[in-house]
């Protein structure tokens, strides 16, 4: 019960990015929980090899280079999906901020309530 809270919460956090940042676009719900599907596993699988053949360049950055990498993989899912779409890099690494964010806030607010496990 609390997977499908979380995924819904993240789908909402996807449908605010694209209301805030103009170069995402979401076609509908249907059209987000699938895209937040598509993003974790994309954060699960590719995130974690990108992050290892790029260790020397993020350990140069002094860790800002995850935001390239994060801003990559939002991108990347948007050229995957034609029902969620994202315009450029910029707006894939904005987007991937601000949805780091939102889903950080409202998965927050959601560890706030308590739960009845059946």
């Amino acid at each position: 019960m609390k997977i499908l809270l979380l995924w819904l919460l993240n789908a909402a956090a996807l449908f605010a990015v694209a209301y805030f940042v103009p170069g995402v676009h979401v076609e509908g719900f249907g059209a987000a929980m699938l895209a937040v599907v598509i993003l974790g596993l994309a954060n699960a699988l590719i995130r974690p090899l990108l992050v290892l053949l790029t260790l020397p360049v993020t350990v140069l950055t002094l860790g800002l280079f995850i935001f390239v990498i994060n801003g990559l993989l939002f991108w990347f899912v948007g050229s995957v999906l034609r029902s969620f779409t994202v315009a450029d890099f910029w707006s894939g690494v904005l987007g991937a901020l601000l949805y780091s964010v939102f889903s950080w806030a409202l998965a927050s607010l959601l560890r706030g309530q308590p739960f009845k496990q059946s």
